[in-house]
């Protein structure tokens, strides 16, 4: 299976970091072996995409419907039509921030499906959850909740993202990861057959270039979910580097 490495940006970035994604591009371009995406923040969807046709750039969200009454939100339809190919739902900060549910995240990727782009779809547990000894349990009904039933490979990846690693520089053990990755798969599997296993895991908490290595040495772990070490080419580079070699 081709590793995926997905930078997700966030909040970050003007029209003059387009610099950054050219710098990106350009050094990915020596790993054709991995497929690489940037969810860069709506404004620069256009712009990257009409720029940068080897790159995949994607949204960080979209909303359900494909318009009406929703101020200040963007259909994937919208993102599609920009030029995206692709879009990250359910994230973790979503989640908490603006109160998405299970059923929330699934309508998204039906959407992002009908409008012609891939999704990526996050699926995570908090520090408490984890200590509580319910992170399978919350992760496994999140992805229960969020996937919908017409789910494949094709179109639709999983990003595994402990939310107490995100951004912390906190890291879970590698028996954890594999663990739950683990854990993940088997219920892909359970639920979609053999096209479970075609249906790519990524990891989302705090990789970076120097674990790398180690992370997507793991089984079913497709790939990363990449928050600040995407915003440069220099710190990028390696992660994607190490999915060539995994």
């Amino acid at each position: 299976m081709r590793k995926l490495i997905a930078g997700n940006w966030k909040m970050n970035g003007l029209f003059a970091q387009m610099d950054d994604i050219a710098a990106i591009t350009e050094a990915v371009a020596a790993y054709p072996a991995v497929d690489t995406a940037l969810c860069v923040p709506a404004l620069l969807i256009r712009p990257a995409a009409g720029r940068f046709a080897d790159m995949a750039i994607g949204g960080q969200d979209c909303h359900m419907s494909v318009s009406g009454a929703h101020t200040g939100c963007i259909s994937a339809e919208m993102l599609a039509d920009a030029g995206a190919r692709l879009t990250i739902v359910g994230h973790s900060e979503r989640r908490a921030a603006q109160g998405e549910s299970d059923a929330d995240v699934r309508g998204k990727a039906l959407a992002a499906q009908a409008a012609g782009l891939s999704a990526i779809v996050c699926v995570g547990e908090t520090e408490a959850e984890r200590d509580a000894g319910q992170a399978e349990a919350v992760v496994l009904g999140q992805l229960a909740g969020s996937l919908p039933d017409q789910a494949t490979g094709s179109w639709l990846s999983v990003a595994y993202e402990p939310v107490w690693a995100i951004g912390t520089g906190r890291i879970p053990s590698t028996e954890d990861v594999a663990a739950m990755h683990g854990a993940i798969r088997a219920a892909l599997v359970a639920r979609f057959g053999a096209e479970g296993n075609a249906i790519r895991i990524l990891y989302g908490g705090s990789m970076n270039g120097d674990n790398a290595a180690s992370l997507l040495a793991i089984a079913n772990v497709d790939g990363g979910l990449i928050g600040g070490a995407s915003l440069k080419a220099e710190k990028f580079l390696p992660i994607v580097a190490a999915a060539a070699a995994a």
